[in-house]
């Protein structure tokens, strides 16, 4: 019985945060056509090949973890404040709405919007150290609470808050990084 709770919860997930997924961006729209199905499970397009979607959206820290790991997902969303009581790895090459034909890119979304895109709520995801290993990984809105180790090209904070510091691995992967757009209360540094 407690099976079947979580799964319709799962599905009530999926159908209420549709409108987040598929609004979910990088600056010009790129997730506007994605579709929402349950994670994994593939669907019959138009033209008839199979399509997986690969996001991941969810309150659990575990499946935060899984989902940023080289075997995770494009995206990761989170619905609520989570707390990870470890180290995080950011790690694998995906591509936006993991289609190999568009850019290299992940991101993690700290926030819920509305169908209009406009940003409702912000969550915070505290780990002790987030280190980042996917190339062109993108935090947006919201609060990640703990350091940031960066070892891949084309970081970036988008409306978002680290509250410890972020050290890059090089100086040529802190020149890569777009962090205007965000807020770094501790240190940025390079690696010594």
């Amino acid at each position: 019985m407690e099976f079947l709770k979580k799964k319709l919860a799962a599905g009530a997930a999926v159908i209420a945060l549709g409108g987040f997924l598929a609004a979910c961006e990088s600056d010009d729209d790129a997730a506007e056509d994605m579709e929402i199905v349950d994670e994994g499970e593939e669907t019959e397009e138009a033209e008839g090949e199979d399509v997986v979607t690969a996001a991941s959206i969810t309150d659990n820290a575990d499946e935060v973890v899984a989902s940023l790991s080289t075997e995770g997902n494009w995206i990761t969303a989170i619905t609520a404040d989570v707390a990870i009581d470890e180290d995080v790895t950011v790690a694998g090459t995906f591509h936006n709405q993991d289609d190999e034909d568009q850019d290299e890119y992940r991101k993690l979304a700290l926030y819920a919007q509305d169908d209009d895109r406009n940003v409702t709520d912000e969550y915070t995801l505290s780990v002790g150290t987030m280190t980042v290993e996917s190339p062109n990984f993108r935090i947006q809105e919201g609060t990640l609470d703990g350091d940031v180790y960066v070892d891949a090209e084309g970081f970036e904070l988008y409306n978002a808050t680290v509250t410890g510091n972020v050290t890059f691995a090089s100086e040529d992967l802190m020149d890569a990084a777009l962090m205007d757009e965000g807020t770094v209360e501790g240190e940025v540094s390079v690696d010594e």
